[in-house]
């Protein structure tokens, strides 16, 4: 685990080919939370000396595996996803919190349905105490490459077209920080500047409605 800021640390790395992947452990009052999901020992020994988690938040299906009982096993923690998410998970592991399109909040961590990549994808935003924002993406928009790339699972009910509009809903957030699930190549965290990340949107979504 490789400590990124005050409250927030990185799993080791997991490849599968060109596709890389990292989970994120953030230290809060309210409950420490993984983010995504990693099945490696050492992540999970670290996790345990940090005072372990009271919630795992995955953004989608592809983050599903057989190390989420493991972590449930270890914490007593709760899953958590959404609602059209959870029938696929839920085949690896029961999931205990079930985010409706209503539901915008887990606490002070903010829940982002954005279908799009998969039909229920979802992002979340965290404003820490100690003065930055982090969005985590999933992979609704992630690096590859050192850009900013989009793709949508047409087989996983996802569209371009409405990866389209759940990104704009992550253009006015200005993140600081911005950690997808997935990505290819060497940068995974990139701390961003409001204009940046605008461009970054935009981009994206303009290729998007381009290929619709």
């Amino acid at each position: 685990m490789k400590q990124l800021q005050e409250d927030l640390w990185q799993s080791t790395i997991h490849s599968m080919g060109s596709l890389n992947t990292h989970a994120y452990f953030l230290r809060r009052l309210a409950g420490n939370v993984l983010f995504y999901n990693t099945g490696n020992e050492g992540d999970l020994e670290k996790i345990a000396e940090l005072g372990g988690i009271r919630f795992q938040l995955l953004s989608h299906r592809d983050e599903s595996g057989l190390s989420l009982n493991r972590i449930k096993g270890l914490f007593g923690s709760r899953l958590c996803c959404s609602a059209l998410e959870a029938p696929i998970i839920g085949n690896d592991a029961s999931v205990d919190i079930i985010f409706q399109a209503e539901d915008h909040h887990l606490g002070d961590i903010d829940i982002i349905h954005t279908p799009g990549h998969t039909e229920g994808s979802i992002c979340f935003f965290y404003k820490s105490p100690f003065g930055k924002s982090y969005l985590f993406t999933g992979d609704t928009i992630f690096q590859s490459g050192g850009k900013w790339a989009t793709l949508a699972f047409p087989q996983a009910g996802g569209s371009k077209a409405s990866l389209a509009e759940s990104l704009l809903r992550l253009r006015d957030l200005n993140p600081d920080i911005v950690m997808s699930s997935a990505f290819v190549g060497n940068v995974s965290v990139v701390e961003v500047t409001g204009d940046e990340w605008a461009q970054a949107i935009d981009d994206n979504v303009s290729r998007l409605r381009k290929e619709s």
